[in-house]
């Protein structure tokens, strides 16, 4: 479908909504039976993901999905792991100290079996985390870890990691599904894998003398990875008690099961939601045409559309200044207001058309789902009204502008930068891939958060990255599970679920 100006897009965006409003109400509704279960679950938990069926293997160069990550943060745990508040607590690390100039990390071990009577050695642990962060070895967050010098086994309870540069973010990188401990799909815990059966993984506590029983799996978990509409139906019929891995995406259908508000739940996440510049043919070949883009798009209208508390918009690529000296940097349009924006893209589109006969074009790549329809018609509004025709194809197509929606695994300016560098491909300019660069290689602190800043600021310049808003993530969740906490990294990890 493509669209140009309000006069064509309003009636495809009435039409539109009607559409996923009734098919949602339409797969989930003839599913449901009752809300139900609202009391203590009756035997294991179950848990449906919304997402693909996951593997037992680590993951790659692209983000886990919800299944994948769910599973793995499950049986797969690293040194150190995530509470239900998003905080950093032990994992095969009982303890660690962090020496006073932050270069070196040691970790004092619990014990741990991979299986029962096959104990887990520094040795294995220390070959693992030297292969995660080897950038040939397809770790998407190899990149993060170019700071780390040596991984040594100290001693068969010790492991100690340690770095050329100090990294106050490392602990939180360790967190992250990618970095958990698996040998031959056997993983340490807190879970091991029971059986499988019709899509179902049932998930068996590991008892550990050596872990707090806070922190200890104390229920079995059944856990299914499935559709959104699927996922709802059966919450809906009290045969699940937790739906995880919602997104914008989905949001229509969870909102079409009509749940009380205190069981929707929505976390207040941190990372990129935006346009990605994927092509610098055409009218993006420059900065200020990438700029005119941007600024064209009504930020609060798209947030109001899908009706979400507290769902920010944004402007800047860096949420706060982190570590950085001073805010994040805004693009020089942000103190203008709405209409002015608007006039002011607008003369950027018809000064290139004066150059160029047709139309400007553009291609924006998103996921399939009612969520996604109605992100790109809100786009399809705001760049029609500057003169843009757009068309929307699916993810994986060629295309000018591609969705990113990933949450950050920390409160650092790199990951945000790192993620949308000239490295992958985006037009950040010469100007910030040098202060990356530089940031990476910086032997203090002080002038990392200087680089840092350098680096933001020409990113806001070159525009290769159009933020939209943080990203939207949901669950549903019984009452029973009082141990559920929303949090910035939309992180909650199984074996919380009854703590209170």
């Amino acid at each position: 479908m493509k669209t140009h100006g309000d006069q064509a897009v309003w009636p495809y965006i009435r039409r539109l909504a009607r559409q996923a409003v009734c098919v949602a109400l339409t797969v989930v509704a003839a599913s449901l039976a009752g809300c139900g279960n609202q009391g203590e679950p009756d035997g294991p938990i179950r848990v449906s993901v919304i997402g693909p069926a996951p593997e037992l293997a680590a993951v790659g160069r692209d983000e886990a999905a919800a299944p994948q990550a769910a599973l793995l943060l499950s049986i797969a745990q690293g040194l150190v792991a995530l509470d239900a508040s998003g905080r950093i607590e032990p994992g095969l690390a009982q303890r660690w100290i962090v020496s006073d100039d932050g270069l070196s990390y040691i970790f004092r071990l619990r014990r741990a079996e991979w299986r029962p009577g096959r104990r887990v050695t520094t040795e294995e642990l220390a070959r693992s985390l030297r292969a995660a962060v080897d950038p040939g070895r397809g770790n998407r967050f190899a990149p993060y870890f170019s700071a780390v010098d040596e991984i040594v086994a100290v001693t068969p309870e010790i492991l100690e990691v340690r770095l050329s540069r100090p990294r106050p973010h490392f602990l939180d990188l360790l967190t992250q599904p990618e970095m958990g401990f698996l040998q031959r799909k056997q993983g340490t815990g807190p879970y091991r894998i029971a059986g499988q059966k019709n899509g179902v993984i049932a998930l068996a506590p590991i008892a550990d003398p050596d872990f707090p029983e806070e922190q200890q799996a104390r229920y079995p978990v059944a856990l299914r990875a499935e559709r959104a509409a699927r996922a709802l139906a059966r919450y809906g019929r009290g045969q699940a008690d937790l739906v995880l891995g919602g997104t914008f995406v989905d949001l229509a259908v969870a909102r079409a099961l009509d749940p009380p508000a205190t069981q929707l739940r929505f976390d207040p996440a941190r990372g990129l939601f935006g346009l990605a510049v994927t092509s610098e043919e055409g009218l993006l070949n420059s900065a200020e045409n990438r700029a005119a883009i941007a600024m064209a798009i009504d930020r609060d209208a798209l947030v109001s559309s899908f009706g979400v508390p507290n769902w920010k918009p944004m402007l800047s690529i860096v949420p706060d200044r982190l570590e950085m000296p001073g805010g994040p940097a805004l693009p020089e349009w942000a103190a203008l207001p709405m209409a002015q924006r608007v006039a002011l893209a607008r003369g950027r589109v018809a000064a290139w058309r004066g150059n160029n006969p047709e139309f400007p074009r553009m291609r924006i790549a998103l996921p399939e789902g009612p969520g996604a329809r109605l992100l790109f018609t809100r786009i399809a509004i705001d760049l029609g009204r500057i003169g843009i025709i757009v068309q929307r194809v699916p993810f994986e197509a060629p295309a000018d502008l591609r969705l990113i929606d990933s949450v950050a695994p920390n409160d650092s300016a790199t990951w945000y930068l790192t993620r949308l560098s000239c490295e992958i491909g985006l037009p950040c300019g010469e100007t910030g891939s040098v202060a990356l660069a530089a940031s990476r290689a910086a032997s203090t602190l002080a002038e990392r958060a200087t680089k840092l800043r350098e680096a933001d600021a020409a990113y806001a310049v070159n525009t290769p990255f159009i933020p939209l808003a943080t990203p939207l993530r949901w669950s549903l969740v019984r009452p029973s599970l009082r141990g559920f906490r929303t949090n910035n990294r939309a992180a909650h990890p199984l074996h919380h679920l009854l703590n209170d």
